[in-house]
């Protein structure tokens, strides 16, 4: 699968780091918990997040929920990439062709723009209502993409492996 791959990903599989992590008896096996414990916490904060911006948990103020969540989730996604960097170094070369792998790729930069159109579009407006008001339809539209376009990416991570 080497020959298919481009050469930047066939050099980060075959380097030290990369060998270093296929070789090593714990280091793949903790990236993989530490990625599994980072998406459980994102996922967490997320629905928080998206449940708020759909009406949920209306007697709350939107503003500090959101504000918390969005802490344990920036958190969260740094732990993600950086585990998820190490996973895939021990198998850039594979990964980088793997069609289900391109897709969470893909979804997770839609994710991340799907965000910063919320920060820029709607954040200063919901983090100023009171409890019980009426979230703009942007901020809706961007609870509802968000949870589909997350849980897409957690299914591609989790197929990965069957394709």
């Amino acid at each position: 699968m080497t020959d298919a791959a481009p050469a930047i990903f066939v050099a980060l599989e075959q380097s030290g780091f990369g060998a270093a992590i296929r070789q090593s008896p714990w280091l793949y096996p903790a990236a993989n918990v530490g990625h599994i414990v980072s998406l459980v916490l994102f996922a967490g904060a997320v629905a928080v997040m998206d449940v708020r911006l759909l009406g949920g948990v209306a007697a709350t103020a939107p503003g500090p929920l959101l504000a918390r969540a969005r802490s344990v989730a920036i958190a969260a996604l740094a732990g993600m990439a950086v585990t998820g960097f190490v996973l895939f170094s021990a198998e850039a070369s594979h990964l980088a062709v793997n069609p289900v792998f391109q897709l969470k790729a893909a979804l997770i930069g839609a994710g991340l723009v799907n965000v910063a159109l919320y920060e820029l579009l709607a954040r200063r407006e919901v983090e100023k209502l009171p409890p019980g008001a009426t979230l703009p339809a942007r901020a809706h539209m961007a609870g509802l993409l968000t949870l589909v376009i997350w849980v897409a990416v957690a299914a591609c991570g989790r197929s990965i492996a069957c394709s």
